[in-house]
């Protein structure tokens, strides 16, 4: 009983600390390439949860089975989610890189509060939590006394992907050569010929999509979404990112598994309501932060995502 009580909190902490990557890596990109902080961005993952729950009933009023409501869910959040950090970046946050830093954070604040107050009032019974469909396969595997869910392990595999790919794609393609060298001189990679605009625009996606998978991920596992999810994950991301060392796309995996952990670590082993592991883990990342002001893996400058 034990062992698989100790399991169970071993696969939380590993599916809450991906979630928490994921969402911490798009602020991360953000920040390394435009140097701001997309506060919209917690809603952003709100909204691929949601488009992926349409996706999926589409699939299925249409009369499709097996991959195919999974294949609906991921191609309408990514659609979703691509647009809107597409818009965001092009249309919100370009015009205002010369502007003050205020007026970025005000700007995507109340994008986010839109786009939250869109799918309450919008989505039928946005209000209260949507109940997430599980498409995947969902067979309990047991082995040496402990049980793991087919769909969890899916779940953690996809979020695994995902960071690697993120970080193979910023390293070892074109388009993450641009995107560092954006991040590492703007004007040099301007007369080296590479498209700024461009650069941007496709970071923001790729974020916005980060996102979605986020929210995908969220609603799979909680088996629900809620209009106002993406505030408390936006604020852990952010967190999470800020603690690793904001703009490093490992700093931030690494903040997002510290926070999950402290929050599994309030769970387990102190005495206190499992309703304060919030307030535990904020309290320790804001000691972190007081500590490590430019984050545990403190980046160089010419190492930035």
């Amino acid at each position: 009983m034990e062992i698989s009580f100790a399991f169970q909190h071993l696969v939380n902490f590993l599916m809450l600390g991906l979630i928490y990557s994921i969402v911490a890596v798009g602020f991360s990109l953000y920040f390394g390439v435009v140097d701001v902080v997309q506060f919209a961005h917690g809603d952003v993952v709100a909204l691929g949860g949601y488009a992926g729950l349409a996706g999926i009933l589409l699939a299925v009023a249409a009369g499709a089975t097996g991959l195919g409501p999974v294949l609906g869910m991921i191609v309408l959040a990514v659609l979703a989610t691509g647009a809107a950090g597409a818009l965001i970046g092009r249309y919100l946050v370009m015009p205002l890189r010369q502007a003050s830093p205020i007026n970025v954070l005000l700007i995507t604040l109340m994008t986010g509060t839109a786009i939250r107050e869109a799918l309450r009032l919008f989505v039928p019974g946005g209000s209260n939590p949507s109940p997430f469909p599980m498409v995947l396969p969902d067979q309990l595997l047991t082995l040496g006394g402990v049980s793991l869910r087919v769909s969890s392990l899916i779940i953690m595999a996809a979020g695994v992907l995902a960071i690697f790919g993120t970080h193979f794609l910023l390293s070892r393609t074109r388009l993450g050569l641009a995107v560092r060298g954006v991040a590492q001189d703007e004007e040099t990679a301007r007369f080296m010929g590479i498209d700024f605009k461009q650069v941007v625009i496709l970071t923001f996606v790729l974020g916005s999509c980060l996102g979605a998978l986020a929210g995908i991920m969220s609603g799979l596992y909680y088996r629900q979404v809620m209009f106002n999810m993406g505030l408390m994950l936006g604020v852990i991301g952010f967190c999470a990112a800020v603690v690793g060392g904001l703009g490093s796309l490992m700093g931030a995996v690494v903040g997002g598994f510290l926070f999950s952990g402290l929050q599994i670590f309030a769970t387990v082993a102190l005495p206190i309501p499992s309703a304060y592991k919030d307030v535990f883990a904020f309290t320790m990342m804001i000691c972190i932060i007081a500590v490590r002001p430019t984050g545990l893996l403190r980046e160089r400058f010419e190492e930035r995502v």
